[in-house]
């Protein structure tokens, strides 16, 4: 997502600012900017719609430099693409460069404007920069102090650049639920959103903590915590060539987003869910309770691992909302002469909004008279530009071939998306709306515990990983994981294995179990617990070798498996984002022990533009 770079020290920055951009390119983003300040006290900005070459070419146009600077790229959360809302924001006296989002900046805002602000953007970021300035008077406090006093009036996330006019030697910067490096080099200083901004110039970090603020000067760090007190953080060195700076360490790609997902799965829900009232804000969805109440049924269109997102919104929306759903793959949903009507909601899900098969569905249902939504990672890619509205999941550039943050944003994305139609639908009171909704806000977390220790995944590799094909067993909402954990299986391991709903289990597979046959079980306590414990049975009465994906505490599968794996106990409706990151784990782990090239599987491409 966004991306930050800061310098403060002797030499112009200009080059520095620019390259650190360069570097954070892989993050995703749609405008960029960077600002300098010179000697003399003034500021520049040179601002970009879309990718850096736009901003290089209109800062060569009309350049200028300076000994310290901000620099940003942007993905927006907060109005369109746009010259005018890219960072860094100006205000008075200072400019400042903000990834995360404000999320009482309404309010904010509008106190502002009532004091006599005027805001030149659509941006919750350009409050930051008028809350500073008003708070600042250069006589009696620094622009770290005002910088404070405006932080204890934000409610959000964060991670702040900050220069002004009146102190062109300091940069200040702060943290909180968003990430923030700095670094001391040679007479200067620096500050970045990620290691590889900066990498080329130093190697020594300190990892800001949540709440710590921080003063960047030429001769000096100074850095605070939450409470305004001068803290002593450790400085790390960084032995990461910059490719695996882009990995923060992790030995692959795909790791790195597995362990990310906690925190997509937050970007995609900041800022459009509510507890309190029960809502959830999609404004981008087009859709009001009169179009909704005539919806005869919705189609989803989709290619692999999207398409198995798609299958569990067919059973969250029917659920929740109590609209017909069917889904298809795209690359059958032309030849079958489908039908589609004017009260037909026909909905694409792709990574990149430029998956062919799925583009070509989405516009065949169009033309037959559906309205088209498209649930997109990338912002302004072609799904999204076509289809009548747009939920962007906030996902993030995702390097490896594989798909996973990827999916579990998607996830996301349709489990607000359900609650949104069950409440436009009736069928969905408040009360239930806010238990659902507390559900999925509390699934980062989950996930976060889920994703501390790797031990059982390592010991089940060394156990599987010679085994030639395995069999994946899910029922209800657990069905698709069970087919995108065998998918997974089969991308990145090269072993053979399929996944079927496990009621489906005795009218073949079960033909193909013994003790070489690995059967994993996907059997949460659920509505269909007690009918999946019982396709366990069936398997372990005929010396299959199972692995069971179950709730803690769960005796009844530890009696009957070889290998459990513990899943905290969630909300039904949410239990696929938190089962998804088990099959996901143990396909990488395998993979992992075998060695393949778990980033770029043989014969795969991240994103498929041909039919």
């Amino acid at each position: 997502m966004c991306g930050i770079v800061g310098y403060v020290g002797t030499e112009c920055c200009a080059h520095l600012l620019l390259s650190g951009l360069r570097r954070l390119e892989y993050r995703g983003y749609d405008s960029a900017g960077i600002a300098i300040a010179n000697d003399d006290g003034q500021v520049q900005v040179c601002r970009a719609e879309g990718k850096l070459t736009n901003l290089e070419q209109a800062y060569r146009q009309e350049p200028f430099d300076g000994a310290i600077g901000v620099g940003h790229t942007r993905w927006a959360t907060h109005g369109r693409p746009s010259e005018s809302n890219a960072h860094p924001h100006r205000a008075g006296r200072v400019v400042v460069a903000h990834n995360g989002i404000i999320e009482n900046y309404l309010e904010l805002k509008e106190k502002l404007t009532a004091q006599g602000r005027e805001f030149t953007s659509e941006t919750d970021t350009e409050v930051v920069a008028h809350l500073i300035d008003e708070a600042w008077n250069p006589s009696t406090r620094s622009l770290h102090e005002a910088t404070c006093e405006a932080l204890e009036e934000i409610e959000g996330s964060y991670a702040l650049a900050v220069i002004s006019t009146e102190n062109p030697e300091e940069l200040v910067v702060a943290r909180n639920a968003s990430p923030m490096v700095i670094a001391r080099g040679r007479d200067c200083a620096f500050a970045a959103s990620d290691v590889p901004a900066v990498l080329d110039h130093t190697r020594r970090f300190i990892f800001l903590h949540d709440g710590d603020t921080a003063v960047l000067r030429t001769g000096g760090i100074e850095v605070f915590d939450s409470n305004g007190e001068p803290v002593e953080r450790e400085v790390k060195r960084i032995a990461w060539d910059p490719i695996s700076a882009e990995k923060q360490g992790y030995k692959h790609f795909m790791l790195k987003e597995i362990h990310e997902q906690p925190a997509r799965i937050t970007d995609t829900l900041r800022g459009r869910v509510s507890v309190d009232r029960g809502e959830v804000h999609l404004p981008e969805l087009g859709l009001d309770e009169q179009t909704v109440q005539k919806l005869d049924k919705i189609v989803f269109v989709a290619c692999g691992t999207s398409f198995f997102a798609a299958q569990i919104a067919k059973y969250m929306i029917e659920e929740v909302a109590r609209i017909p759903v069917e889904t298809d793959l795209a690359s059958e949903f032309r030849y079958r002469n489908p039908l589609i009507s004017d009260d037909t909601l026909a909905i694409a899900i792709s990574q990149s909004g430029e998956t062919a098969d799925t583009l070509a569905a989405i516009r065949e249902a169009g033309e037959r008279g559906a309205r088209t939504l498209g649930i997109v990672n990338v912002i302004e890619s072609t799904i999204a530009r076509e289809a009548d509205g747009v939920i962007y999941t906030h996902a993030g550039p995702e390097i490896g071939v594989a798909s996973t943050k990827a999916f579990t944003t998607q996830l996301t994305a349709v489990a607000m998306l359900a609650i949104k139609l069950g409440r436009l639908k009736g069928t969905l009171d408040v009360a239930q709306a806010r238990e659902l909704i507390e559900a999925l806000r509390h699934v980062p977390a989950e996930m976060e515990n889920l994703l501390q220790d790797s031990s059982l995944y390592e010991k089940l590799a060394r156990g599987y990983s010679q085994a030639k094909s395995f069999l994946y067993l899910g029922r209800g909402n657990q069905y698709p994981i069970a087919m995108e954990g065998a998918l997974k299986l089969k991308e990145i391991s090269y072993i053979h294995a399929e996944g079927y709903a496990a009621g489906e289990m005795k009218h073949g597979p079960i033909a193909l179990i013994d003790r070489n046959m690995p059967v994993v079980v996907l059997s949460p306590r659920n509505s269909v617990y007690e009918k999946t414990a019982s396709n366990l049975e069936e398997v372990k009465a005929r010396g299959g070798r199972i692995i069971a994906i179950g709730t803690e505490g769960d005796e009844r599968l530890d009696a009957f498996s070889d290998v459990v794996i513990p899943l905290p106990k969630v909300h039904e409706f949410v239990q696929p984002l938190i089962s998804v990151v088990v099959v996901q784990l143990i396909a990488y782990h395998i993979a992992d022990f075998k060695g393949t090239d778990i980033d770029q599987p043989r014969n795969l491409a991240k994103s498929v533009t041909v039919e």
